[in-house]
């Protein structure tokens, strides 16, 4: 619904399975389940895109939009809807940023300008305005709202910039407005969170499939833990295991000897656990 086209190429679509919480292979078990709503089309380029097939007013609502009308600014939100006020995005800034005269007085303007969801038109809008890059920071903060971890990778964010008829340096407003972003730079990756979803390192809302996985998470986790410890017993135990060897070879019976070591499956564990948590 955010899109330029109402349509979405697949190529930019499959990066964000994981981070919307789609099933794998979903333009084949999920898109035939909804021809009303969705439709698989080739594009002038050859390309498959996901179009919208039905506007639904009722989804048209941007998370900044829902978060004002439920909490206890609903009057000021009935005022925004009537035109007679802006809505404010949350800031969050990093110790000692906030705090400047500069910046403050920066936000306050920034604040004040008119909010412009990030479903409706930009086509009167002045590129090179103020008002742009809010309207740019609304789509921003809209995307990442959908997202089951309130963040992506900047990556895949680009992959998305002509569909969301965004500027070519858009990535400059992350920096632009730490209070509102924050940028992570582990693992050689950059990722794009929204400071908001987040209090002491947790989420705030967290989604349901967030905590089942996490509880699998967990689940490899002490899995990899006892794995290794077991792996730390083997030379205590070993007198114990030879003897129960030769007894079976005495009885008659063929032992099967494994000759992959526990450790090196345990490196294999451990690499792919360090890879999902790059991730």
């Amino acid at each position: 619904m955010m899109m330029k086209n109402r349509a979405i190429p697949l190529q930019s679509l499959r990066p964000l399975e994981w981070d919307l919480g789609l099933p794998c292979g979903f333009e084949r078990s999920l898109i035939p389940k909804y021809p009303d709503h969705f439709r698989l089309v080739k594009a002038s380029n050859g390309d498959w895109c996901l179009r919208l097939m039905e506007w639904r007013e009722e989804f048209a609502v941007s998370a900044l939009q829902r978060s004002n009308e439920s909490s206890e600014l609903g009057d000021a939100y009935r005022q925004f809807k009537r035109g007679r006020t802006t809505l404010a995005f949350p800031m969050s800034f990093p110790r000692g940023y906030g705090a400047q005269k500069k910046v403050k007085a920066w936000m306050e303007e920034f604040q004040k300008l008119p909010y412009i969801s990030p479903y409706e038109s930009c086509r009167q809008i002045d590129p090179n305005s103020d008002l742009m890059e809010k309207r740019v920071v609304g789509v921003l903060h809209e995307l990442l709202s959908l997202t089951l971890h309130k963040k992506t990778k900047r990556n895949y964010l680009r992959s998305l910039r002509e569909e969301l008829n965004l500027p070519h340096k858009f990535t400059r407003i992350f920096t632009r407005y730490p209070g509102i972003f924050y940028l992570s730079l582990k693992c050689k990756t950059t990722t794009v969170s929204l400071r908001e979803g987040y209090q002491r390192g947790k989420l705030v809302n967290p989604h349901p499939l967030t905590r089942l996985r996490e509880k699998f998470y967990h689940v490899m986790k002490t899995g990899l833990f006892y794995r290794g410890k077991g792996a730390a017993l083997i030379e205590k135990e070993g007198i114990l295991l030879n003897n129960t060897a030769e007894e079976t070879v005495e009885n008659g019976l063929d032992v099967e000897s494994d000759e992959t070591g526990d450790d090196e499956c345990l490196e294999d564990e451990n690499s792919q656990a360090e890879e999902s948590d790059s991730d």
